[in-house]
């Protein structure tokens, strides 16, 4: 997932429903699931389960916490409501909520009873429902309930759509028997297929003989659907020839063009599909459009990098409960920064557009305070309570696995290439890697380690030590060396600076962050604090910048400042503010060599 949103081997292929080995569902009996949506306008979706009993006097019933690729527990349960149970004839059976997310079901002795419930979607995210009059997206976390017995078995979908509403579109295996008739081999196969139901603009085409489908979903006047698909073809075949084959028989990408104001963007993976949520005007704008192509990049990379090699916490899953793992740095920070990679390579971004997506990696980083507190394997481990559930000071504390895995993927791929006289680089690694742990069982960190090790033929406990547990400021000098970069010069600032975020509250000047180390923080501004007046002249919040702008790094002002209804007055001396130093650029002095070394990093792979 991403809030944005990233030489021929033998590899593992994978069936034709996209399940990996450890996710095959032997001969059990399966749920059967029927959806429906009488009042779309209500936002909510009617379930029908089927379920097996197995001749159990009773069953439980269980809800998932959590979504796969989205590391926070979400208690999707609150949004189901009206659960009922019959068996036989109809017959009434008693329901008892046993957990927060479960349901104990007495049978009465019948082979199947049917459980009818609703849920409520109105939360436009990746990970979650929305169902509004003119379509739906479902995600299987928060829409479909499964016996909580420990047997994988098939889950079978039927959608009834609503009125009007003529297509449906999953990357599910369909049915025979008619149209929005869908068959999971199992539980985590249906979670991890998202579902949108309306009359979406689908664009088709074929890699490899497998076939693609980018469906447009919501808001689609400015959305230019067919340059976007032609271009996602491109990227498709860019990673297939990084990877040796698709691993897939057939691609969705559910691309929701709908973003209400307050709620995020991005995307999240599944094993042969993607859901993105984007604006509408995505396609309008080089800056849009291409933030769209970084943001499917990713996602796609997904498909190989963590749908299938992935690390070893990461399947079979518990749905109830946190899964923590030291390598999302790996999963999603090394996927973002091969998704830039690869749409260099694929020809769809510039090098002058490249090299500024990544120096915004680099720059974030290294203007991040917490990076000198939190480690990348420290901050992957916490994204449960960190990443996911950031506060005024997460600047201050955290850092994000997504950034500093882009950092740490550029500077790996120019160390394995170093020590391989660029023989060998990180694709070589991440291919190795794939081969060796896509199957049943996962990598842990220092299996992944070991693998990248092989490949350079060298030792790299000094590097994890320092870039991956550690907390030093990372050293740029090798990747500057072997790629022929330099960062811009950027010369001393006379612009005043302060170090504080703010907002614009109705014309009150409010203080919204404060970082660390900043002018700011050493006068003891805090969150909260509302500017009143600079050197007792009352200032507005539309008048702030001009008034900061009239004096020079190393003034010493008054600020009147409210908090919590009390008048205080901050003394604050104005910093210069910091130079726009981690711009990366070609370096006008490279060798040949460099230059070299710089094509073949950013040429596509035979």
């Amino acid at each position: 997932m991403v809030a944005r949103f990233r030489a021929l081997i033998v590899v593992v292929l994978v069936s034709a429903s996209a399940a990996p080995a450890w996710a095959q569902a032997p001969g059990a009996e399966p749920i059967r699931y029927t959806l429906s949506f009488p009042a779309p306008q209500t936002h909510y979706v009617e379930v029908s389960a089927v379920v097996p009993t197995d001749g159990r006097p009773q069953v439980e019933l269980m809800m998932a916490v959590w979504t796969p690729g989205s590391y926070m527990v979400r208690e999707y349960s609150r949004h189901v409501e009206a659960l009922t149970a019959t068996g036989a004839g109809g017959r009434a059976l008693g329901v008892e909520k046993s957990a927060k997310n479960r349901w104990r079901v007495e049978t009465g002795g019948a082979p199947s009873v049917t459980v009818k419930y609703r849920v409520y979607g109105r939360e436009m995210t990746v990970r979650t429902n929305w169902i509004e009059a003119d379509f739906a997206v479902l995600n299987g976390a928060p829409t479909f309930l499964t016996l909580r017995d420990g047997q994988k078995r098939p889950h079978e979908v039927v959608i009834e759509p609503a009125r009007g509403w003529r297509r449906s579109i999953t990357g599910l295996p369909e049915m025979g028997g008619g149209a929005h008739r869908y068959r999971a081999p199992d539980y985590d196969i249906l979670v991890d297929s998202p579902i949108a139901v309306g009359n979406p603009d689908v664009h088709e085409f074929t890699v490899d003989g497998k076939k693609h489908y980018l469906a447009s979903i919501g808001d689609g006047r400015n959305f230019d659907g067919a340059r976007a698909a032609k271009d996602f073809e491109t990227l498709v075949e860019a990673q297939r020839r990084l990877w040796g084959s698709l691993p897939y028989d057939k691609y969705v990408v559910i691309n929701v063009t709908t973003i209400l104001a307050g709620q995020p963007g991005g995307g999240l993976e599944h094993l042969n599909s993607t859901m993105l949520m984007v604006s509408p005007n995505a396609t309008r704008t080089r800056a849009g459009y291409l933030t769209w192509l970084e943001l499917a990049s990713h996602e796609l990379f997904h498909v190989w990098n963590v749908k299938r090699l992935r690390p070893v916490e990461l399947g079979p899953f518990d749905y109830e409960n946190e899964v923590y793992t030291r390598s999302l740095w790996i999963a999603e920070g090394v996927t973002e920064y091969y998704s830039l990679v690869l749409l260099h390579r694929s020809g769809l971004s510039t090098l002058d557009e490249f090299l500024n997506s990544l120096s915004g990696e680099i720059e974030t980083l290294q203007t991040t305070p917490g990076r000198l507190i939190n480690s990348a394997s420290d901050a992957s481990f916490d994204a449960w309570i960190k990443y996911y559930r950031p506060d005024e000071n997460s600047v201050n504390t955290a850092v994000s696995y997504y950034t500093k895995g882009v950092v740490i993927g550029l500077l790996l791929d120019a160390r394995v290439r170093k020590a391989t006289g660029g023989a060998k680089s990180l694709d070589d690694a991440m291919r190795a890697a794939y081969q060796k742990f896509s199957g049943a069982k996962g990598y842990t960190p220092e299996e992944f380690r070991a693998v990248v090790e092989q490949v350079a033929g060298t030792s790299l406990r000094g590097f994890w030590d320092t870039a991956i547990n550690g907390t030093a400021e990372l050293d740029y000098t090798e990747a500057l060396e072997i790629f022929g970069l330099r960062f811009r010069a950027a010369g001393a600032s006379t612009t005043p600076y302060i170090g504080v975020t703010t907002r614009n509250d109705a014309g009150r000047m409010v203080v919204t962050g404060v970082r660390r180390g900043t002018p700011g923080h050493d006068a003891g501004l805090n969150v909260d604090d509302e500017i009143l007046a600079i050197d007792d002249v009352r200032v507005r919040a539309e008048q702030f910048q001009t008034r900061v702008n009239t004096y020079t790094p190393g003034d010493t002002v008054t600020l009147t400042v409210g908090r919590r209804d009390q008048v205080r007055r901050v003394a604050l001396t104005f910093g210069a503010e910091p130079p726009r130093q981690w711009r990366l650029e070609p370096n006008p002095a490279a060798t040949p060599a460099q230059t070299r070394a710089r094509g073949q990093w950013l040429q596509q792979a035979a």
